[in-house]
């Protein structure tokens, strides 16, 4: 999500901290969120919720809060809660601002951890740490390289912008692309699945290698037991750990093309991340998928996935950058070609955006 978040610090009494915070999906009301993901009444946009999540996961890790902010939020427009890492932006714009107005000197690493506080503890979303950490640890230029389990990661340079200033950049452009659909994570139910048969995917693996009782994730489990065990997994289940060990390797060739300045492997690298996650996840719908593949055909297009999980309504594109426009012009006529009734909802303006890498979140 393209973000702006100003806020005013305010030395006033009534502008205080003055309450704590408790987790939204173990308090059952109306309009609350429950263990499963799922939630009553919540409107899709409740932005207020994660200022109150990033407010909750402070407290609850002993900070100690006692200036309020007001502020106003702002994104690109129509594009919030359309799969873009808009409730990762907005929790990590809020744990800034409150981090800002209370002098909390608290870094990156420990903002990414606050920021799964705010969207598994307090809003009950069953997500990682891939989003909040893209936001706050990429550079401009660098491609930025994430264990999610061991927290550790990396910024991977092209080899022209090494040596040849800012070749590769001028390369490629980022396309966006909106399906016209909108459905915040914690709505839907199939995200939360998804990690549980990952779960029962893991518990079984391990399960088979004797090793049952180790924490039932996919990452633990290795990819020899994988390729000796899989085929004791029901047809589901061993799609989604399919998914899951395809992908790791996709990064790993990812990286290497990345780093070799082969744009179009990296591409390709893409699209099939974009297909497994159709295949095996069996994420997306639709139209997303129709979006998915009009991409795939666009001039220029080098690769193309789903924005995020793919539970929601935007597909990305890594593009030729002197193709961008007509890529774009492409992809706005066929969708509206193929799904009429989804593109009479878009902004003409929104609809396809030529984007650029950027840096990563800060105040300023």
């Amino acid at each position: 999500m393209i973000l702006h978040f100003l806020f005013l610090e305010q030395m006033a009494p009534d502008k205080v901290v003055d309450e704590f915070q408790h987790p939204r999906h173990t308090v059952i009301g109306s309009n609350q969120v429950n263990g499963s993901g799922s939630s009553k009444v919540d409107e899709e946009c409740s932005w207020g919720n994660y200022a109150r999540g990033a407010l909750y996961a402070l407290q609850s890790r002993g900070n100690h809060l006692t200036q309020g902010i007001i502020g106003f939020i702002c994104g690109s427009e129509d594009l919030d809660s359309s799969g873009l890492s808009s409730s990762a932006a907005v929790g990590v714009a809020y744990l800034l601002a409150f981090e800002s107005a209370n002098n909390l000197p608290l870094s990156p690493t420990e903002n990414i951890e606050y920021d799964r506080l705010v969207e598994n503890e307090y809003l009950g979303l069953r997500n990682g740490i891939l989003d909040q950490s893209a936001i706050l640890l990429s550079r401009y230029g660098c491609l930025t390289c994430m264990n999610c389990k061991t927290k550790e990661y990396k910024l991977v340079h092209p080899p022209k912008f090494q040596s040849h200033g800012n070749q590769m950049e001028k390369a490629y452009k980022i396309l966006l692309a909106f399906s016209g659909l909108k459905q915040a994570l914690t709505t839907n139910p199939g995200y939360n699945n998804r990690v549980a048969e990952c779960q029962e995917a893991a518990r079984l693996l391990l399960h088979a290698s004797g090793n049952g009782g180790v924490e039932p994730l996919l990452s633990n489990v290795e990819l020899t037991v994988y390729e000796k065990h899989k085929s004791k997994l029901e047809p589901t289940l061993a799609r989604r750990a399919e998914h899951y060990f395809s992908e790791n390797m996709r990064v790993k060739k990812g990286l290497e093309a990345w780093a070799s300045g082969k744009l179009e492997d990296f591409g390709k690298l893409i699209s099939a991340s974009g297909l497994s996650s159709i295949q095996n996840y069996e994420s997306g719908c639709g139209p997303l998928i129709e979006l998915y593949e009009i991409l795939l055909r666009a001039p220029g297009v080098y690769g193309a996935r789903f924005s995020g999980a793919g539970f929601r309504g935007c597909c990305i594109a890594f593009v030729d950058a002197s193709r961008a426009t007509k890529a774009a012009s492409f992809v706005k006529e066929e969708y509206q070609k193929r799904q009429p009734d989804q593109a009479s909802k878009l902004n003409p303006e929104s609809a396809v955006l030529i984007c650029d890498a950027g840096d990563c979140a800060r105040v300023i």
